[in-house]
């Protein structure tokens, strides 16, 4: 299994595929995406730091920094 922090909250989330999976017979899936935003910020962020972001209005770097 594989994990990448949460750059929300830092918490480890599941990366499915790769090798480690393979071997495991692991089938759940990833735990987050990779967000590209408008103002040139990338992040990965968990399911539930994505919930937490405003779906009012665009999303920015400072949204997730408030995370």
């Amino acid at each position: 299994m594989t994990t990448e922090p949460c750059d929300g909250c830092r918490k480890a989330v599941r990366i499915a595929g790769g090798i480690g999976d393979f071997w495991s017979f692991e089938t759940s899936s990833t735990g987050g995406i990779t967000l590209e935003l408008d103002d040139g910020g990338e992040f990965f962020l968990c399911y539930d730091c994505i919930e937490q972001l405003p779906d009012d209005r665009t999303v920015t770097s400072d949204d997730v920094s408030a995370l």
